[in-house]
């Protein structure tokens, strides 16, 4: 019983350590659907993909920024907030 339970913990493990595929990211290409996908439900790595396609494609910066103004007053929205943050920042930066 306890190796069938250490089996299964570890396939769980494993199928959440796969990379996420949201259901609006279309041929990886970052839609604003898409963007709102990973910021609202992404992990670590989601978000440090997100980032890295922001630092090569600074249009990017812009819909980042356009799926989290909507969100910029809402207290809960930290995800959003923070992202937002970080467009600014960046910006102010460059």
């Amino acid at each position: 019983m306890g190796r069938c339970l250490f089996l299964l913990i570890r396939a769980i493990a494993q199928k959440e350590e796969e990379a996420v595929q949201y259901r609006h990211l279309n041929h990886q290409r970052f839609t604003l659907a898409a963007i709102d996908d990973v910021i609202r439900r992404g992990r670590w790595r989601d978000w440090a993909e997100l980032r890295r396609a922001a630092l090569g494609d600074k249009a990017l910066l812009d819909k980042i920024e356009r799926v989290c103004a909507h969100c910029s007053a809402d207290p809960r929205a930290q995800r959003h907030r923070f992202w937002m943050h970080y467009v600014r920042k960046h910006r102010s930066a460059s």
